[in-house]
């Protein structure tokens, strides 16, 4: 069990270092609990992930993986982490590479934000959206009318 333990840590430590960042638990500590929703890791509890102490549970291994753009499986199970980053990469769009200064701004102040505002931005986008494509079901309804 150890050993499995100890290659889960350089999984984690290889995916990080291919997806552009340290393997350090302050690193570490910091992205995760920007993306999980669950209850918060301390810098400890990840730390114990990269020098191979324990492994995650499977919630948190998912957005282990889908942080670092590696398949869940070869992330906690094993495989070639380098070239299914790579593969991840291709698939999905630049869409940074099309935003204007102004949005870049505006996501590197949520960025800045403690997670628990980040999540209440996030609900107050999630409510704007909706109400927006609800408002376009409504015009789209009344143009078919005319």
């Amino acid at each position: 069990m150890q050993d499995e333990k100890q290659q889960f840590a350089q999984r984690l430590r290889d995916a990080m270092v291919t997806a552009g960042y340290e393997p350090r638990a302050s690193v570490l500590e910091r992205e995760f609990n920007t993306r999980h929703w669950g209850k918060p890791m301390t810098l400890h509890g990840v730390r114990r992930w990269l020098v191979g102490e324990t492994i995650p549970d499977h919630k948190k291994l998912a957005t282990l993986a889908e942080w670092l753009q590696v398949p869940v499986q070869e992330l906690g199970w094993g495989g070639d982490t380098t070239s299914a980053v790579l593969q991840a990469r291709e698939r999905q769009a630049p869409w940074h590479v099309t935003l204007g200064y102004q949005d870049r701004e505006l996501f590197d102040l949520y960025l800045r934000l403690p997670v628990p505002k980040r999540r209440l931005a996030r609900e107050v986008i999630l409510a704007l959206a909706k109400a927006h494509a609800a408002e376009e079901a409504e015009h789209a309804a009344a143009e078919q009318q005319r």
